[in-house]
């Protein structure tokens, strides 16, 4: 009877102490850290790495807050509301050169280059009398936020095109009322990024111009990104925070079914627009020369009042 007693014992202690290791990355251990993030494709790798247990084999314990747009996410991590978050670069732009002191940590999303084959896009509904870029002088179009990338990409697109880039109307909206809003004939045209872009072109949607790659070869449209206020107040959080995410991207760009299976577990999606999703690119490197061609576009358009600084917010 004592041996039995014994090793009912000993199998409880090994029971509980698998237990304990298994779900350690499900328990809240770790830092707690809130990240600001846009729901779109462009973000899939960083839930991907919140699944594999990236963040938490580093001690983090990740909490994914959807916004609207990057400006919205600057605005939280400058108030110190998020530790970290996801922007395009033109709002990170904005803000530094509003005195805004942040700080990229890691390459966020890049553009395939492929024209027509990009994972963002200027799209019209289904018998539109829009057949290209130059057509949109004068019409409505909707981006997720005003005096932003969306603006400064679309531009470009007209001008490239022959039109004016000065006679557009933007309506904002976020990016998920878009291919409802295009239907209904509340806007003329479109700024789209996965998953809305196949979601748009299963319904006759059409592309008329692919304005990421109208802007630069290569474009990297967003960054993950920190305060320096967080940098100097947890270093060790921010390099383990940039390794996790760095991480997160190498897996992403490698798996690519799993991050078409990832997408749908954050945005709504049918089984035909995440099989038909074109992915974006997520290297390791930043492409300053695209950065660049996007800070004199942003002046030019009277986005950003001055030159940012760069080597400064850069990683």
């Amino acid at each position: 009877m004592r041996r039995i007693v014994a090793a009912a014992v000993v199998f409880l202690l090994l029971a509980t102490a698998a237990c304990s290791s298994d779900d350690k990355g499900d328990t809240g251990g770790g830092t707690k850290v809130t990240v600001g993030v846009v729901p779109i494709v462009d973000v899939a790798p960083i839930y991907l790495g919140k699944a594999k247990g990236f963040f938490a084999s580093r001690g983090i314990d990740l909490t994914l807050v959807p916004e609207q747009g990057g400006s919205a996410i600057v605005k939280n991590v400058v108030s110190g509301k998020y530790p970290f978050g996801f922007s395009n670069v033109t709002s990170l732009m904005a803000a530094q050169t509003s005195g805004a002191q942040l700080k990229g940590v890691a390459a966020g999303v890049s553009s395939t280059g492929r024209a027509g084959r990009d994972f963002s896009a200027i799209v019209v509904h289904d018998g539109s009398p829009i057949r290209s870029a130059k057509d949109l002088t004068g019409k409505t179009i909707a981006v997720n936020t005003l005096k932003n990338l969306g603006d400064t990409t679309v531009r470009q697109s007209v001008r490239s095109a022959g039109g004016d880039p000065a006679n557009l109307k933007f309506e904002a909206m976020p990016f998920g009322e878009m291919p409802a809003a295009l239907q209904g004939g509340r806007v003329d045209a479109a700024w789209v990024v996965e998953p809305q872009l196949s979601q748009v072109l299963t319904q006759g949607g059409q592309i008329v111009a692919s304005n990421f790659v109208d802007t630069a070869a290569n474009l990297t449209v967003a960054l993950y990104f920190t305060s320096e206020a967080e940098i100097a107040k947890s270093p060790d959080l921010v390099t383990q925070f940039t390794a996790a995410i760095k991480d997160s991207m190498a897996y992403a760009g490698s798996h690519p079914d799993e991050v078409r299976d990832i997408v749908g577990t954050y945005t709504t999606i049918n089984d035909t627009v995440r099989i038909a999703m074109i992915l974006p690119s997520w290297p390791g490197e930043i492409n300053r020369p695209s950065i660049d061609r996007l800070a004199q576009l942003g002046r030019r358009d009277g986005i950003l009042t001055k030159a940012p600084a760069l080597d400064q917010l850069l990683p």
